[in-house]
């Protein structure tokens, strides 16, 4: 009765685990999109080209690479939610989250350093994703992504010269 009642006990105790991980890890996801929101707002004039080279109207003007990154994880809880959805296969939202999170922040960053720098619009745009593994060979330890965004900032005045 002792064992029964301790594993019981045990299997209780991570269920709450799980569930304050899944509370605190969906307050930290809704914070951070809050501050993405807010700073895509605050930076919207700088404009991103995916385009690999700027208008002949720009030529002349002095341009800089810029980037930005980022590295982002999944907590627990999703982690072992998206191990049992891929047993069945299909969409795993809980990444697809993480990842659309950490492009658009690598994004973000990339053109608060062009900002700092006075442009106003960047060219060639990329974005490259690495799965980092805190264990070589397995799928085990916790799920992270670094994303990095980089291009080639324009800055010129807002008005570009007439070819």
């Amino acid at each position: 009765m002792g064992d029964l009642l301790s594993q019981f006990s045990t299997i209780i105790f991570v269920v709450i685990l799980m569930g304050v991980a899944f509370i605190f890890g969906s307050i930290g996801q809704s914070r951070h999109y809050r501050s993405i929101k807010r700073r895509e707002w605050q930076l919207r004039r700088i404009l991103v080209f995916n385009e690999k080279m700027p208008p002949a109207s720009f030529a002349g003007q002095e341009f800089a690479l810029v980037s930005g990154s980022v590295v982002m994880g999944s907590d627990h809880f999703r982690q072992v939610l998206a191990g049992l959805k891929s047993i069945f296969g299909g969409r795993l939202g809980s990444f697809e989250t993480m990842l659309d999170r950490g492009r658009r922040e690598s994004i973000l960053r990339m053109k608060e350093q062009a900002a700092r720098m006075g442009a106003t619009a960047i060219f060639n745009v990329r974005l490259e994703t690495s799965v980092l593994s805190s264990r070589e060979g397995r799928k085990q330890g916790l799920a992270c992504a670094e994303l990095i965004a980089y291009g080639t900032a324009w800055r010129g005045s807002d008005k570009p010269h007439a070819a």
